[in-house]
């Protein structure tokens, strides 16, 4: 019986074993530049907004999100911003709540993803999350690698902009055993590139990693969303049928043919 075993591995869409994915904070004003580099190159990103802080004649208005947004994600960065660890929890939902109701009134669909303000959270927060309607949350810091986060809820980037981006850049583009799934997550904030004068590097960045075949271009939401889809399609013990519960198609890899199995079907494999 041994010789009817197969190696199925998941994909991402159009069979593609490596995504990219960008995620900015704070709604700046900058962010307009920094989408409009992004679309040239058709990468996609996921921005994380106070909605209460746009006073600051240096942020984005609220009636500005959804055209300036467009095609990429917006997302729950808290109302006010605060440190979130050191709030008492039921304020911490209300932050939360709040950032969401706002933003969904502005851009028209359910905001399910955040990053933390400042970096701060506590277990007890990210236990709450979900509650919340929140599926995923980015932490600080570089992992310099380029592997699927184990937690979702604590997900760690490859690499802020200012930290070895060109360098982790180059070696994205190279990989190539696709018996892995490879993610390239980037984070920072816009104003960071005035500040550094450095807008060059992330024009560098974008023009070496866009357009490419073998990448799949992402919002945060789209590969929690994706991941989910991937992870409950049901196989028989032969492998020779799935089935796909889930509305959206997965692509399957069954040894080496690379196989979309639509939402809400069985395929003979």
């Amino acid at each position: 019986m041994m010789e009817n075993i197969k190696n199925i591995y998941i994909c991402f869409p159009g069979g593609r074993h490596k995504v990219l994915t960008m995620s900015y904070d704070d709604g700046r004003a900058e962010d307009r530049r920094l989408v409009d580099i992004f679309n040239r190159n058709g990468i996609k990103a996921t921005f994380h907004v106070n909605s209460g802080l746009t006073d600051d004649e240096m942020r984005l208005k609220p009636d500005e999100w959804k055209a300036v947004y467009e095609g990429h994600e917006v997302s729950c960065h808290t109302v006010l911003h605060p440190t979130i660890a050191r709030c008492p929890l039921p304020q911490v939902a209300l932050q939360v709540l709040e950032d969401r109701r706002a933003l969904e009134r502005a851009v028209g669909y359910p905001v399910r993803g955040m990053s933390y303000p400042n970096g701060s959270y506590t277990q007890e927060i990210v236990d709450m999350l979900p509650c919340l309607g929140i599926e995923y949350c980015r932490v600080v810091g570089n992992t310099d690698d380029f592997a699927m986060p184990d937690d979702f809820l604590k997900w760690k980037s490859t690499c802020h902009h200012n930290h070895n981006l060109l360098e982790n850049g180059k070696r994205f583009a190279e990989l190539f055993k696709t018996q892995y799934l490879y993610m390239m997550y980037v984070w920072g904030h816009s104003f960071e590139f005035p500040r550094d004068d450095n807008w060059e590097v992330m024009e560098e960045f974008c023009r070496m990693l866009g357009g490419r075949e073998d990448i799949w271009y992402a919002t945060n939401i789209e590969i929690v969303d994706y991941m989910k889809a991937a992870a409950g399609l049901k196989f028989t013990i032969d492998g020779d049928l799935v089935y796909n519960p889930s509305a959206a198609g997965v692509w399957i890899s069954i040894d080496g043919k690379k196989v979309e199995i639509p939402g809400g079907c069985r395929i003979k494999l």
